[in-house]
């Protein structure tokens, strides 16, 4: 049998067995809320599991691991700032949000945010569904990109055929089972994620040990990174030592001297960018911060805490680790797109059976983003806009509606997909972190920690995210300054100038 064939029929029992799992699991579902957040029941592990899956999705297994390969590195900048913002997000808001989402019986994120902020709940509802489902058709999108970049690089299939493959694979348990079926699914695939990130790397420096000189680029990760040069092997990056990039072209004409003025500060700049995904993580991301509010009790938020981070630490390391290990095997210019050194590495270290085991892993990673986001539009969509259109709304026709917009999104980001604007799914996940993650993480975090902060402030702050990471994208400042750290710092302003300026309209909170 073929290398090939034994992948798809790896792959084929793998997505069947998934697939009557999550159908399984649909049965448990009965009504609107266990549909949207599975009746506020999960244990900590299933939580935990669930969070960190749809947190990395391609991300981390095609986004990060292809950007190291092209960057070198200056990648574990961006490492850096994503795990120190996932352990903030465990340690000191999880917990809280647990507790907030019980407390005022919230079913989807924005149902928080505008029961939490009663003075302007409408107009929250209305314009942070509207924020979320806009920016999340590009992220299931990548979600979609990366599942066809996956089966593309491993059988030749057509990318606009293989995204429609990945969609054919999402769909029916989502549709079905809703929220229930997605977290528990969503732990086969963070286990198998976690596998996959850790024999990689392990097989990865034997196999490059052993292999006679001149077969391969380099012997380890070390040599590559010298040999590739100082593009690679620095902190600072490449990129602030190219004359004619365009982060030097724009300091250059601000600073006349140039030279190291320009690097330094260039060099603080790409820094401060990559680092930037740090702010993405702070309540901001609703998919991510449903998990928290659906944790059973105290108990089991300590449980999903350490569960969590421990596997965040093991996951971005081997994530790095895959991308420079792709240089050694590679070379630094031998892959056409740098997002498929995940799946290039694993066939190239693996037998088919192993090898197709762990690339599922990399299709699981993205039908476990995939689908959260999908239901996650689909409840706030249903729940804070279609909802309060409908005079009645039995828990039935609340859960058919879910249902039947769910599938009409999916088809919606499909077509998004074969049109999205950039083909890298690490710049199409950036664009999402700034105008969903750092607008809402300001949001959440004002919420939970400032008692002045009022619903006029947060609505204000919702609409000035979305304008303003549109607008610093599309005149290409992004490529100076990323729009994750520029709209935190506009939207903070925002929030506290307008906590003073704007009188809240209620006195106290609903509660």
């Amino acid at each position: 049998m073929s290398y090939q064939s034994t992948l798809i029929i790896v792959m084929i029992v793998y997505m069947v067995l998934l697939l009557g799992y999550g159908l399984y699991q649909g049965r448990k579902v009965k009504n609107a809320s266990d549909f949207a957040i599975a009746g506020r029941k999960l244990p900590g592990w299933v939580a935990a599991l669930s969070e960190r899956a749809t947190g990395e999705s391609s991300w981390a297994l095609l986004g990060l691991p292809g950007a190291a390969y092209a960057t070198g590195l200056m990648e574990v900048w961006t490492a850096i700032g994503c795990v120190m913002g996932i352990i903030v997000a465990w340690v000191f808001l999880a917990h809280r949000l647990r507790k907030e989402a019980a407390h005022y019986e919230a079913d989807t994120f924005i149902d928080y945010i505008a029961k939490r902020h009663g003075d302007a709940g409408k107009w929250i509802r209305i314009v942070g569904s509207t924020t979320i489902v806009f920016f999340f058709f590009f992220y299931v999108g990548a979600q979609f990109l990366g599942g066809g970049k996956t089966l593309n690089t491993l059988f030749g299939i057509e990318r606009h055929w293989a995204m429609l493959l990945v969609v054919f694979l999402v769909i029916p348990y989502t549709i079905y089972g809703g929220f229930r079926s997605v977290t528990y699914t969503d732990v086969i695939q963070a286990i198998l994620m976690i596998i996959t990130l850790i024999a990689a790397p392990i097989v990865g420096i034997l196999y490059m040990s052993e292999m006679p000189e001149g077969s391969i680029y380099a012997s380890s990760v070390w040599e590559a990174l010298e040999k590739a040069g100082p593009s690679y092997n620095t902190m600072t990056g490449g990129a602030i030592l190219q004359e004619d990039s365009a982060l030097a072209g724009t300091l250059n004409n601000v600073f006349s001297n140039g030279g190291e003025i320009v690097k330094g500060i260039g060099a603080g700049v790409i820094i401060a960018g990559a680092f930037s995904w740090f702010f993405g993580y702070l309540g901001g991301q609703p998919q991510l911060t449903t998990r928290f509010m659906a944790i059973k009790d105290a108990k089991q938020a300590k449980i999903a805490r350490n569960i969590g981070v421990i596997w965040t630490l093991v996951v971005y390391t081997g994530a790095l680790f895959i991308g420079w290990m792709g240089i050694a095997l590679f070379g630094p210019t031998g892959l056409a797109d740098q997002e498929t050194v995940m799946p290039r590495v694993l066939t190239t270290l693996f037998n088919p059976v192993i090898a197709g085991i762990l690339i599922t892993g990399v299709l699981a990673a993205v039908i476990s983003t995939a689908n959260s986001l999908l239901i996650l539009s689909a409840t706030e969509l249903s729940e804070n806009i279609v909802k309060p259109l409908q005079k009645t709304s039995s828990d039935a026709q609340s859960l058919f509606r879910s249902r039947v917009l769910t599938a009409l999104l999916a088809i919606i980001a499909l077509g998004v997909a074969y049109v999205l604007p950039s083909k890298l799914i690490y710049s199409i996940v950036g664009y999402v972190w700034a105008g969903i993650g750092s607008t809402f993480s300001v949001v959440i975090l004002l919420t939970l920690f400032w008692k002045r902060f009022h619903g006029k402030a947060a609505l204000l702050s919702m609409i000035v995210g979305l304008v303003f990471t549109i607008t610093w994208i599309s005149t290409g400042m992004d490529q100076i300054i990323t729009s994750r750290l520029m709209t935190f710092i506009v939207v903070l302003i925002t929030a506290v100038a307008s906590t003073y300026w704007l009188k809240s309209t209620a006195n106290n909170r609903v509660v």
